[in-house]
């Protein structure tokens, strides 16, 4: 496809096809997206009907494979994309040499044209250096513009093929058949050419220099462009090449080496140090850091130790481990990345459709023009010196009017940011919700395990008068150990972060809704809420102001009541001596030794996070089914200046979709960030859903954003990079529709009454071709944002 006209031709064409529901072919990426009815018409169908219409399809199907395949296929990775590299190599080198012959053999053309050369047969000579460049290095333009002809349609082959063919078919006629135009008067771009060549000849001028360098500098415009799009490119293609070819497999005992595409799920795989995961699964044995980076943008290596997940493309560091492969071939996170990366760069953009628009009418429109303008000049112009100035006008008009500026404006901004979000953890669905993102006004953040952590932890230790820290942890984690409530989790990892030991528990039992009893140490051992120690007559009454202090900073409190040592009993080392924990005990013989607070702590970056939303402008709501002293607990915390502009508690999450539409209802745009789980009816109401953390666990699906890493920053980076984005699509538009504004009415030949100048065709070419490279190298800055 040579511009966006091209790429509504085939898209069209798609659409038109019996059984085909949607179509949507992307000019930047050369993919189109087809929805369509296996009963109704098949992919022999849609390749036929795309070369029909005078395009190619790359086609990976070998004959016995009835489906097509595509980098994200089981056993395929690659397969798409290293037909397609090799497709572009061989368009690059086409064009490499078409390029150098046209500039060989247009370079002696433009000595003979610009010293004014006359001698016997020069325009012969010129048409025998004309016709190869002709003929071989614009017959792609001259053929992409028959076949649009006979499809009825205009594209920027027509203009190009239009605009050269006519300039070298009256050059043509100038040097065969001199006497038909001979008299017709000399009128050129550069008036002392004009002099020159009244001075010298009677005989009309010829344009080959026109034809060949207009077809040189458009040969550049696309081997720049080419390469410009293969930097666009380079995000999607190091994520595939991230994927090992082979893996290392235990087949009975034996470490074997197989293709990745053999692995299936169960098999054990062998990982060395320096070495690439080939797939995702469990880690069975082993211990090693894990590189990360390019699926999650975590710049840290990740400790991974039996029962870690491992995912295929990161790297290992240093151990060597074994694992049980879980997800193989398209399941694996890579390949989900790989595919999600590839729809949001064929997608399109609601702002893109101005530009169609235009773009589907502008080709005719400029034909029309460039008549109209040669019409013009030819009948306002003197008999003697007409037809030249009115065909400079009418090729310059042709050429400078190519509209492959305005069809590269947004695709090439939207390929280059989801792939640069791709690289940094970010995963955006598509062109529609990086401009939704960038608009957004209103931020609400689900509390659990977004601003916080989503687990218990132990924050406060208070030990009873006469009692030792050390004891109260070592005797409540020994009980709690028995328990997999989250609360007894997070106590037993405390013990584990202080270096305590944990001791031998006994008649250990459960008391839902209230806590555990059992027997540690020779002691028995009661831990739970203030209703178990009232049930079980233990006094708390030191207690009392602490319970109050804990409450405040929204704290889930847990008190551990024990029997009194006995001394002849073996203890953990560092325990109170016996006897000396203060209290009456109750009827059981039990004596309060201390409290435990518990909660579900902030993330060590969400204050930032929220302080560098605020400072974007973005108005900050939380919201949480906690209660309100405890959400509004969390909000200073995190928020310590008033950056949370409201705290919603109490709401269920069957009742957060309705808090977001309440808000929408107010004008906002808004964004729900959740785990991508119980937040999904949320994540859908809101203008953009994003997920947090949740890329490893494949909930793609339920946001229009994940991020691959548990950081709230991640947030503002989306938003700054959709922002950014949506201003450098705004800038190419603006310089590709200001370009055709400013070109056209030049080019026409508007500035020629006053300065007796008009645009040489040669140079609009080149504007034409700077104009493409100059809307493709801005999006490439988006690489650095």
């Amino acid at each position: 496809m040579s511009c966006a006209a091209c790429a509504r031709t085939i898209e069209s064409t798609l659409k038109e096809t019996p059984g085909v529901e949607s179509a949507n072919v992307n000019f930047a990426t050369g993919r189109a997206v087809v929805t369509f009815d296996p009963a109704a018409v098949g992919l022999d169908d849609l390749v036929r009907a795309v070369r029909d219409v005078g395009y190619d399809v790359i086609d990976t199907r070998d004959g016995t494979a009835p489906e097509a395949t595509s980098a994200a296929g089981a056993g395929q990775a690659g397969s798409v994309e290293d037909l397609e590299q090799k497709a572009h190599a061989a368009e690059s080198l086409r064009l490499r040499r078409q390029f150098t012959l046209a500039v060989a053999l247009t370079v002696p053309i433009m000595v003979v044209s610009m010293a004014h050369l006359h001698f016997e047969g020069v325009n012969a000579l010129q048409l025998l250096l004309a016709m190869p460049v002709v003929a071989y290095s614009g017959a792609q333009f001259y053929r992409g513009a028959w076949k649009s002809l006979r499809h009825r349609a205009a594209d920027m082959n027509t203009l190009i093929a239009v605009g050269t063919g006519v300039a070298f078919a009256y050059s043509v006629v100038v040097t065969v058949a001199p006497g038909l135009l001979a008299g017709g008067g000399f009128a050129s771009a550069d008036a002392g050419a004009a002099a020159h060549h009244a001075a010298t000849s009677a005989q009309p001028a010829v344009y080959y220099e026109v034809s060949t360098a207009i077809i040189a500098l458009v040969l550049l415009g696309r081997l720049l462009e080419a390469r410009a799009r293969g930097r666009t490119s380079d995000a999607i293609r190091r994520l595939i090449g991230l994927q090992p070819r082979t893996a290392r497999v235990l087949v009975d005992g034996v470490e074997t080496d197989i293709p990745v595409a053999d692995v299936v799920a169960g098999h054990v795989v062998v990982v060395r140090p320096g070495e690439r995961i080939p797939v995702d699964g469990e880690v069975l044995e082993g211990a090693s850091a894990v590189d990360e980076s390019m699926l999650t943008g975590e710049s840290l290596p990740v400790d991974k130790a039996p029962g870690s997940m491992v995912f295929g493309g990161s790297v290992n560091s240093t151990g060597g481990f074994r694992f049980r492969a879980t997800r193989v071939g398209r399941d694996t996170t890579l390949q989900q990345i790989i595919r999600l990366v590839q729809e949001a760069q064929a997608s399109r953009a609601p702002i893109a459709r101005l530009a169609d628009v235009i773009s589907g009418y502008f080709t005719p429109a400029v034909i029309s023009l460039a008549i109209a303008t040669f019409v013009i000049w030819f009948d306002l112009l003197p008999a003697g010196a007409r037809f030249t100035p009115a065909l400079v006008s009418f090729v310059a008009v042709m050429i400078i009017a190519c509209p492959c500026a305005m069809g590269l404006a947004t695709p090439t901004a939207i390929l280059v940011a989801t792939g640069k979000g791709a690289e940094k953890g970010i995963l955006i669905r598509g062109g529609e919700i990086l401009e939704r993102a960038g608009q957004i006004t209103t931020v609400v953040l689900d509390k659990t395990g977004t601003i916080t952590t989503g687990r218990p932890e132990v924050t406060d230790v208070v030990a009873a008068p006469g009692s030792g820290e050390r004891t109260l942890v070592e005797l409540a984690a020994s009980a709690e150990r028995a328990s997999e409530h989250p609360l007894a989790q997070a106590i037993v990892r405390a013990a584990g972060e202080r270096g305590i030991p944990l001791l031998a528990v006994s008649h250990f039992e459960a008391l839902p809704g209230r806590g555990i009893v059992g027997r540690v140490g020779g002691r028995d051992v009661l831990i739970g809420n203030q209703a178990l120690m009232t049930e079980r007559g233990v006094d708390l009454g030191w207690a009392h102001d602490d319970f109050i202090r804990l409450a405040r900073a929204a704290r889930t409190v847990m008190t551990v009541a024990a029997s009194r040592a006995n001394p002849d009993e073996t203890r953990g080392p560092g325990a109170s001596p016996a006897g000396a924990e203060a209290g009456s005990a109750g009827p059981g013989g039990l004596v309060a030794i201390g409290l435990i607070g518990l909660a579900d702590t902030p993330r060590a970056e969400s204050a930032q996070a929220i302080a560098r939303m605020k400072a974007m402008g973005l108005e900050i709501v939380m919201i949480t089914g906690d209660n309100d002293a405890t959400a509004r607990a969390i909000a200073r915390q995190v928020a310590p200046t008033g950056e949370i502009d409201r705290v919603v508690a109490g709401v269920l999450p069957d009742r957060k979709a309705a808090e977001v539409k309440a808000l929408q209802e107010g004008g906002r745009v808004v964004a729900m960030v959740g785990d991508g789980i119980n937040d999904a009816p949320a994540l859908a109401q809101a203008d953009v859903g994003i997920a947090v953390g949740s890329g490893t666990d494949v909930a793609i699906e339920a946001a229009d954003i994940t991020l691959m890493r548990n950081d709230l920053g991640g947030v503002a980076e989306a938003i700054r990079l959709s922002r950014r984005t949506l201003g450098i699509i705004r800038q190419n538009l603006f310089w590709a529709f200001f370009y055709n504004v400013l070109g056209i009415p030049i080019a026409a030949g508007a500035l020629y009454p006053f300065t007796g100048w008009m645009l040489n065709p040669m140079i609009a070419a080149a504007a034409m071709s700077f104009s493409s490279v100059s809307v493709l190298t801005n999006s490439l800055r988006l690489r650095r944002a």
